[in-house]
């Protein structure tokens, strides 16, 4: 008899519970066949877009001419071409304090603040670490890596300098110590090394800084100083002149010195450039350090000195300067941000030549720029990388793959003329690597909202694989920034602490081209996209205020008398002879701020550029000295042409079309009175009866619809500006619902229009006062609007064809749907008043954890999206509108009787379900997280199917299969350690997705098995095999006489056979995952093998070249030496002694 057990029993249950099915409709398996599997799905990261986060050094290889940049994180990005870029990153994590470059070799040295330096292989696509040595005993403070040399020196804190061997990574026995390098009388340490160089005319003799401002010319052959030169300041810098007779420092008081190598006693040149010169002869002010100083020769004209500091401290407001010195000018060029490092590129990579520079890269703190030096004026360079996403820090991040053909082009024709002018008319000098040959076969955008109310569109180019800014939006522009009344903005804008104009969440339909920007001051803009230019006039409104009676029936004193005219209105109270408006937005503080926006529209004439265009604002007002509750969800509907956002307080719709508020509800208003779920008021509450006996009363005259929400608890207030003309009947209707007063300030037709709107649960009095303890806990408690969805569907269980309907999920795990019906198409919905019916349909499920989002899928499990109407020039004449006709995507099939038609998606923050409609039936659950949550979820579109992606707070990324939500994906890729990572992460289509690494950086990844098979294509090369320079020719006496560069054998000097070997305790060497040799051939293959094989002929044929050259000149010399002598002899041959 086979045994029992309990626990198998109840792992059956617990599997079938998170995973399975509750009740699949009939038939369901065969209908819909679901053809993603596990083995289409693999995560890994793509590609990294925009400026390296906090930049701390800078280096660039002039033969490759690629750039790299090191942060005080770890990463290193490489740039070569427009997209040709690299992201690497070192384990530790320290900051990368300096960066060389093995010039021409495909590799990089990098030296961090651990006191480690790593070499890193780029001869593949991504680099990875060869050799790593870590320092034990001293801190690494300076790196030089003289061009065409394996030695590496190393300067330290305690003023030593070290050798390293780049091709083993090891230290060599040679070491300079800081006790031989000084003065013996000295008595002081001289400080760490600044800085080490050899000199250009002789490789035997190098250059050694340090920081008290000793400059040390040390003979690497004899081991000792041959000259000492002693400065009063500290020495940020030194500059070699390319002849080796002479070089340059920069000093902390802001001087530069410029000293003759055999004259150690003086400088030979003394000069403050920005300091002021005293007529007396005294010595300048001191000015700022020049941090870093550059010398760079010319063959035609005059030499060019760079430096980065220097300023008078008069200027200390001033922002961050590169002067450039040339000849008898000098330029201060003003940065936006403090520089990090600059680089002056030459046309030559030796040294010993005359250098010709021709642009500076200078690395700020949050961009890059590139200056021609060749053209007057010193214009820039035009970056085409997308390196600054936004200037401030970013909010909010969209993704859309896959996006109408003609949207790209549209948006580049308008985005193109935002672009500055005055830009270089040169090519981008880092040109270096090759792209990579796979592409992506759709478009994609992205579109970024920042602090300072800019928004962004980007376009993900498909070849080569980059970003491009395609489009820039200020959202801003619509409202005041006066200064007066500073103060009384200031207090209105307490919502937030900084930055009322930021962006906080946005919804936008590609297709019409709709586009909805909801704000962090409770303000919503709604933009129009167009290719016309236009002038918004200045503001023409209608003001109105409504209160609601504590009564049952008004008082008939009460009526003010119909606004016809301004007398009439001035005579209903001395209270009301004022602008109802005016009197709210005075505030003092005596009393709570009332019905006052965050935000003041502009009233001025604003100008439209083509592209998006305001259409109408949309905004929260104070309640009883509360600020509003900022928006939690949005959305936007261009086929029936409405916009819906909610809060905490309740749901709002508005007809952008007829600029009409349409619904203005309570979240608890939407349940049925029979709600299982429905939330009960928290405090006992006077319930306002409707005069009338009306439930949800309209009032619709001459195109002004207001909704008095008088049901249950709730009631609203708000303010209109419409753009159609009132009516003397306004105040009529108004009085029948019991309003107290009605102001009309102006009957004309603005240009477009503002609305003021409050969701706000009221008590029995607008002036209550509540204590902000009890006011922090009922915002916290309270439910909240978290998602909205637009779909033609099934609203009720009886219904055989999908209509328009509205779906709301909750932050309480509650989906609500509510009818809509809507007026006619064409120009009768333009043109006529209409009144939105509304049928709360009630609760269709209730889920654990807030609602995140929602999809529809049809019979067949195609995803069903919304509707939309293609977009059309709104600005166009009559005529063109006419011509122009609207269509709209074919409505679901009838549903058959017995059968669902259309299967609705929710995920919330801890489980998923599928509903069959209309039967309302639970077909499908699983729960994705029990102790997690879930932060962004959506149905995207994969070449073999859909799925439902999800990216929990614990840093499991996994995707469901739809409609079963089976489990297909399930990695543990990045824990929350940042909130900017839950606010920015988003999916799209075609398994890709992407979230904000950092405060500048945009991190895409693929959970696609396809992408990632094509990745290491699509990637570009940082190496190419190309040849080193020539050599600058010597000359005929230099080559004769022994003039010239001096080259060393360092190997006879650094090896282990003349230095022996160094300390064991000094350093640790900690090899790759693979020697050099292996990672060559790993990474080049047998063209690059190739490749170096005849540069190195060459280079032997150049030597020999070079060989033959001296032979044929020493050939001439002896031969003219001959001839002379010959000459000499007949020419004293028959003279006698005395003779001579």
């Amino acid at each position: 008899m086979k045994k029992f057990n309990i626990r198998k029993v109840l792992d059956g249950l617990t599997a079938s519970s998170s995973s399975a099915s509750a009740h699949p409709g009939p038939n369901q398996n065969d209908v819909i066949q679901e053809t993603l599997q596990s083995e289409h799905f693999q995560l890994c990261k793509t590609v990294r877009h925009g400026f390296p986060y906090q930049p701390s050094s800078m280096a660039f290889d002039p033969v490759q001419k690629i750039l790299a940049i090191g942060t005080q994180s770890g990463a290193v990005r490489l740039f070569g071409r427009a997209g040709v870029e690299c992201y690497c990153q070192h384990e530790s994590g320290a900051a990368v304090i300096q960066l060389q470059f093995l010039v021409n070799e495909g590799a990089l040295v990098s030296a961090l603040a651990d006191d480690s330096v790593h070499l890193w292989n780029l001869r593949q696509k991504q680099p990875a670490i060869l050799h790593t040595l870590k320092f034990n005993r001293e801190r690494i403070t300076f790196c030089h890596l003289p061009f065409q040399s394996k030695w590496l020196y190393i300067g330290s804190e305690k003023g030593n300098i070290h050798i390293v061997n780049v091709e083993s990574f090891t230290l060599s026995g040679y070491v300079i110590m800081w006790n031989k390098a000084i003065e013996l009388s000295s008595k002081t340490h001289p400080g760490p090394v600044v800085h080490i160089s050899d000199n250009p005319m002789d490789e035997g003799k190098i250059l050694i800084g340090f920081e008290c401002g000793t400059v040390v010319l040390w003979d690497l052959k004899s081991k000792k100083a041959d000259y000492r030169y002693n400065y009063d300041e500290a020495i940020h810098s030194v500059a070699w002149h390319h002849e080796g007779k002479q070089f340059t420092c920069s000093h902390s008081d802001g001087t530069l010195t410029t000293w003759n190598v055999r004259v150690p006693t003086k400088p030979v040149i003394t000069i403050t450039p920005h300091g002021k010169q005293p007529k007396d002869g005294k010595k300048p002010e001191p000015c700022k350090p020049i941090l870093k100083v550059e010398y760079k020769t010319t063959r035609a004209g005059d030499a060019f000195m760079v430096m980065s500091g220097g300023l008078s401290y008069d200027t200390c407001c001033r922002r961050a300067c590169l002067t450039v010195m040339h000849g008898k000018s000098t330029a201060v060029l003003e940065m936006d941000y403090p520089i990090v490092d600059f680089l002056t590129l030459c046309e030559t990579p030796y040294p010993n030549d005359f250098q010709e520079p021709y642009a500076v890269v200078v690395l700020l703190e949050k961009d890059l720029v590139v200056i021609d030096l060749g053209q007057i004026g010193y214009p820039i360079f035009e970056n085409p990388y997308p390196l600054s996403i936004h200037e401030s820090p970013v909010t909010c991040v969209e993704y859309f793959a896959d996006c109408p053909p003609e949207l790209i082009p549209a948006l580049y024709s308008v985005g193109s003329r935002q672009k500055r002018q005055g830009y270089s008319k040169k090519e981008w000098p880092i040109s270096g690597g090759n792209w990579g040959q796979g592409t992506l076969s759709y478009p994609e955008i992205i579109i970024t909202g920042s602090n300072d109310a800019w928004l962004t569109v980007h376009y993900n180019v498909p070849f080569p694989v980059m970003l491009q800014v395609l489009y820039k939006l200020k959202t801003a522009k619509v409202f005041e920034r006066s200064l007066k009344g500073a103060k009384e903005e200031k207090q209105n804008t307490e919502i937030v602490d900084e930055d009322p104009f930021a962006i906080q969440s946005l919804s936008w339909c590609p297709e019409s081209r709709m586009l909805c920007v909801a704000g962090v001051s409770a303000h919503v803009i709604v933009y129009r996209f167009s290719k016309l230019e236009i002038t918004t006039e200045v503001l023409l409104e209608v003001r109105m205020q409504c209160e609601l009676n504590d009564v049952d029936s008004p008082d008939p004193a009460d009526h003010p008398p119909t606004p016809s005219t301004p007398a009439a209105h001035s005579s209903a109270s001395p209270s009301q002879e004022r602008d109802p408006f005016e009197t709210q937005q005075s505030t003092t503080d005596e009393g709570p701020r009332d019905n006052v926006p965050c935000l003041k529209v502009r009233s001025s004439p604003l100008k439209q550029s083509p592209g998006y265009q305001v259409d109408l604002v949309v905004q929260l007002v104070w309640v009883s000295g509360e600020p509003p509750q900022q928006i939690t969800s949005l959305a936007v509907n261009s086929s029936y042409g409405l916009v819906a956002f909610g809060n905490s307080n309740g749901l709002a719709v508005v007809d952008y079309l007829q600029k009409t508020l349409l619904l203005n509800m309570g979240l608890s208003e939407l349940y049925s009175p029979s709600e299982p779920y429905q939330r009960q008021p928290r405090s006992p509450r006077k319930t306002r009866q409707p005069s009338g006996g009306e439930g949800f009363p309209y009032s619709v005259y001459n195109g002004i619809s207001t909704l008095l929400s008088c049901c249950g608890s709730s009631s609203t207030v708000w303010y209109v500006r419409n753009a159609h003309q009132a009516s003397p009947t306004c105040g009529r209707c108004f009085r029948k619902h019991g309003v107290k007063s009605l102001q009309i300030t102006s009957t004309n037709v603005p240009q477009f229009l503002l609305w003021y709107a409050v969701l706000a649960d009221a008590k029995d009095s607008f002036s209550r006062s509540r204590s902000s303890s009890v006011t922090s806990i009922e915002r916290e408690s309270r439910e909240a609007v978290s998602s909205i969805h637009f779909m033609e569907s099934f609203p009720r269980k009886t219904d055989s064809s999908a209509s328009p309907s509205l779906w709301v999920g909750s932050t309480q795990g509650t989906l609500l749907m509510l009818a809509l019906s809507l007026p006619p198409t064409g120009d009768q919905r333009l043109q006529e008043p209409w009144i939105l019916s509304l049928c709360p349909v009630g609760t269709l499920v209730r889920l654990k954890g807030g609602i995140l989002t929602m999809a529809f899928l049809d019979s067949l499990g195609v995803i069903v999206p919304p509707l939309y109407e293609p977009w059309s020039e709104p600005n166009a004449p009559d005529e063109e509108k006419e011509k122009a006709r609207r269509r709209r995507p074919a409505s679901p099939a009838p549903t058959q009787e017995g059968q669902d038609s259309q299967y609705a998606v929710v995920c919330s923050e801890k489980q998923a379900k599928v509903l069959g409609l209309p039967s309302q039936s639970h077909c499908f659950k699983h729960n994705i997280t029990e102790s997690s949550f879930v932060l962004r979820a959506d149905v995207v579109q994969m070449t073999a199917g859909l799925c439902l992606a999800c990216f929990c707070a614990n840093g499991h990324i996994m995707t469901l299969s739809l409609p079963s939500l089976r489990p297909l994906l399930d990695v543990n890729y990045l824990p929350l350690t940042d909130m900017r990572i839950a606010r920015t992460f988003c999916f799209s289509n075609l398994g890709q997705a992407l979230y904000l690494v950092s405060p500048t950086e945009i991190q895409r990844i693929t959970y696609s098995q396809e992408t990632c098979n094509n990745l290491q294509e699509m990637m570009g090369e940082l190496f190419t095999p190309v040849e080193t320079p020539e050599a600058p020719n010597r000359g005929f006496f230099k080559g004769l006489f022994g003039g010239g560069a001096q080259s060393l054998d360092r190997e006879d000097l650094f090896g282990e056979i003349a230095a022996g070997k160094a300390s064991r305790s000094l350093a640790q060497h900690i090899p790759g995952p693979q020697s050099m040799e292996g990672m060559k051939g790993a990474a080049s293959g047998v063209v690059g093998d190739l490749a170096r094989a005849r540069i190195a002929l060459d280079e032997r044929g150049q030597k020999l070249g070079e060989l033959e050259d001296r032979t044929a000149a020493m050939l001439a010399s002896a031969d003219s030496f001959s001839r002379h002598a010959h000459d000499m002899m007949l020419k004293y041959k028959d003279k006698k002694w005395y003779q001579l």
